[in-house]
């Protein structure tokens, strides 16, 4: 029987651990210890784990990451990279104490052996709890989507699997210098620079949000459970730290702009039923809402030109006006 105090977790409690499994009684011990016991007994696999997971599991993916510091050990690991390592960790004492039913001889030996299958299974468990996918796969849909091109394909998957992922790539929401490493080895081309994943990471976004339902399950709600980086405190007359967005300027210039549409046809629409003449009413309200006054944005979207200048000029041309006041009583179903 275990020592069930709260003396430090010495050898004596490892040797009980491995003598329960010996006995073929771990995973019994652990069902119906009382709490404190089952501290005891996690406490001891954790000391008999966390060796095996650092050496097969967290120096692999460090190094596999460039991150030599964090391969050195367990006091260079970055705060992200040792969250990532507790949790396998932790993964790896509940399948234990879980699955540890038949006699084994050799703990240790069997420990190893399952901390593959205990960390992916934990894995897929944590994504399924923020709605990411848990087996990221291309749908059919996304698929023909992106006209079926092998790189937007793979992108596509890999956005998905990258939205289940607990911490960010830095001050940066995507891995674009990862991508552009993989972009190359699927597409047979130079590496291309950030624009062009940036331009291309916005096309796949733009081709998942078709089925909005499914983009805000496994794209956004993920994607909002990510931990933002923590930056250390500027020096005397640095300058601020820019704040992680979580979407591009172009997705919020989109998201503004869709607002301001929605306010504009409500504020149309009750000028309509108050007898106004379609042309004015539109008119009117398109100048509040998207000019200056409306400080609706900064600037056009995607670079454009300023907001006074393409007022003026579709508002003065009778033929796009009237295109425009078309679609507006279209969509009001006018």
């Amino acid at each position: 029987m275990l020592d069930t105090t709260h003396a430090p977790i010495g050898p004596a409690d490892v040797a009980g651990v491995r003598r329960l499994a010996r006995d073929g009684r771990l995973a019994g011990s652990a069902s119906t210890a009382p709490p404190d016991a089952l501290a005891r007994l996690r406490g001891a696999v954790y000391s008999v784990a966390w060796p095996l997971v650092f050496t097969r599991i967290t120096k692999p993916l460090e190094r596999q990451r460039r991150h030599p510091d964090c391969a050195r050990g367990l006091e260079w690991l970055r705060p992200d990279c040792l969250d990532g390592f507790h949790d396998d960790v932790e993964a790896v004492v509940e399948h234990a104490l879980r699955r540890a039913t038949d006699p084994i001889e050799n703990f240790d030996g069997w420990l190893a052996t399952r901390l593959s299958p205990a960390t992916v299974d934990a894995h897929r468990r944590r994504r399924g709890e923020i709605g990411a996918l848990q087996r990221p796969r291309l749908p059919a849909w996304l698929s023909e989507a992106l006209g079926g091109d092998p790189w937007l394909c793979d992108l596509a998957v890999q956005i998905l699997v990258w939205a289940g992922v607990p911490t960010t790539a830095g001050a940066e929401l995507w891995p674009l210098d990862g991508w552009a490493a993989r972009r190359a080895e699927v597409t047979g081309a130079p590496p291309a620079g950030r624009d062009t994943l940036d331009l291309e990471v916005r096309t796949v976004l733009a081709a998942m949000r078709s089925r909005p339902k499914w983009h805000a399950e496994h794209v956004e709600r993920p994607l909002g459970h990510k931990r933002a980086p923590v930056a250390p405190m500027p020096a005397d007359g640095a300058a601020e730290p820019t704040p992680l967005r979580l979407v591009g300027p172009d997705e919020a210039d989109d998201a503004r702009l869709v607002g301001r549409a929605e306010e504009a046809l409500r504020a149309i629409e009750a000028r309509l039923d108050r007898g106004q003449d379609p042309a004015t009413a539109v008119a009117a309200v398109v100048r509040r809402v998207f000019g200056s006054t409306g400080n609706a944005l900064d600037r056009l979207p995607h670079h454009g030109s300023t907001r006074e200048d393409w007022l003026a000029t579709a508002l003065a041309d009778e033929a796009r006006l009237e295109r425009i006041v078309a679609t507006v009583l279209e969509v009001l179903g006018r």
